[in-house]
């Protein structure tokens, strides 16, 4: 049951997931080139907070504009790799980090000043997941040979089992650092979403308050786990991983529940 309609013609912080959400692949879903107009028009901002590590900033505003022929800037994707960068710098700007991570992951750490390494030694003071579409046996036998170091420290930069493509879905970082659970019995702690951090951002980034805030997602224990997280209010749209039938029984209960972005952008206007 949604709740009081009303409060989504008050909202003009609109956080928004990707994949599953707006668009998937390069094809934009119907309503969601209308409501980010709506959003403009009201003079709100959107925020697209991705858990796709693959990507910067500026990957993204170059797709946008070539797919989906919609103008943003950078500064507008809060990715779960930005994150990851941020917490990084701040807890081990000297130390030497080892990821797991595309060949552009790692650079984009790099070009910041952090020390990366794809090779476990003794020297190395965490460890680091992320989506690898690159991945192979060796990385994942580094990873664990880092790993049994003891008390190494653990991150990823998402908990999502599975990322969606056209045909349905693939193994995403969570998938990833399950594996090396298994392996290791070392638990990440992940950067992204849930993590309250990412909306954290977007309020003190715009200006906001949180009662004009809207977290709009396709799943449950990422997108909606984070606005909950951040307390604030949360639209699920049934586009992707989340099926009405997931609301039965969720530990992460969304404000809103709609089929599409469309169906959002009806009771906003």
């Amino acid at each position: 049951m949604n709740a009081d309609l009303n409060r989504l013609k008050r909202k003009k912080l609109f956080l928004f997931d990707i994949d599953g959400t707006l668009a998937i692949g390069d094809t934009l879903y119907d309503g969601s080139a209308q409501l980010l107009a709506h959003i403009d028009a009201i003079g709100g901002k959107a925020y697209y907070i991705t858990n796709n590590s693959t990507r910067s900033g500026q990957d993204y505003v170059e797709k946008f504009r070539r797919a989906f022929r919609l103008e943003t800037r950078s500064d507008q994707f809060i990715t779960s790799g930005y994150m990851t960068l941020r917490f990084l710098k701040e807890h081990y700007p000297e130390g030497k980090i080892f990821v797991l991570g595309t060949a552009s992951f790692r650079e984009e750490l790099e070009k910041s000043g952090l020390h990366i390494t794809e090779t476990a030694g003794e020297d190395i003071n965490c460890v680091v997941a992320a989506y690898d579409s690159e991945l192979n046996y060796d990385k994942l036998v580094q990873a664990c040979k880092a790993l049994s170091a003891p008390d190494m420290p653990f991150y990823g930069t998402n908990p999502d089992l599975c990322c969606p493509i056209d045909f349905g879905f693939i193994p995403d970082c969570g998938a990833i650092c399950n594996m090396l659970t298994d392996a290791t019995g070392k638990k990440p702690v992940y950067l992204g979403k849930p993590s309250p951090g990412v909306v954290e951002l977007c309020l003190s980034l715009s200006g906001f308050s949180r009662e004009e805030t809207l977290v709009v997602g396709d799943r449950l224990y990422t997108d909606i786990a984070c606005g909950i997280n951040a307390g604030v209010d949360t639209c699920v749209v049934f586009t992707g991983e989340a099926k009405p039938e997931d609301m039965a029984d969720t530990p992460y209960p969304a404000d809103y529940c709609f089929a599409d972005i469309r169906e959002l952008l009806a009771h906003c206007t």
